[in-house]
């Protein structure tokens, strides 16, 4: 029985050892593809001139920033549409409250106006600056002047 039951466990290992089994493999190709974007941090800002005051005279300078973030290594570009009230490229007019056809010119510039983001917690600030010559508000009516200019960032 021993001679059995040893002859039958060679011929099982025989028999397996025989048996091939088929292997095989799959590649998963894994993509992703991060979108170029720009967004500005805050919806507003506020360049304010103040009292300009033609008893004192000068010309009266503003500043004021903002910070945005763009996509990691995205080329951007930040352009303006001159304020509701331009009447050319770059010749911004601020208007009168009231009197609707009185107007002061004013200047209006931001840097930088292009560059290379740095990612979304790398923000970048945005210097905006203008200025009113004495020259454009010495004979002014009296009142409060506005203007909206849009700015807008593409990358």
């Amino acid at each position: 029985m021993k001679k059995l039951l040893g002859l039958a466990m060679v011929l099982g290992l025989v028999l397996l050892t025989g048996v091939a089994f088929a292997a095989d493999t799959n590649t998963v190709t894994v993509t992703a593809n991060v979108v170029g974007t720009c967004r500005f941090n805050s919806a507003t800002s506020t360049l304010a001139f103040g009292a300009l005051d033609p008893g004192t005279g000068g010309d009266v300078n503003a500043s004021t920033s903002t910070t945005f973030w763009c996509t990691r290594n995205a080329s951007y570009s930040i352009t303006d549409d001159d304020g509701l009230y331009e009447t050319g490229v770059n010749a911004n007019r601020m208007r009168h409250a009231t009197t609707l056809t009185e107007y002061i010119p004013y200047t209006f510039s931001y840097n930088p106006t292009s560059g290379t983001g740095n990612g979304r917690t790398s923000p970048i600030t945005l210097n905006i600056n203008g200025t009113v010559t004495f020259a454009n508000y010495q004979n002014a009516e009296a009142g409060d002047y506005a203007d909206t200019v849009v700015l807008s960032i593409t990358p």
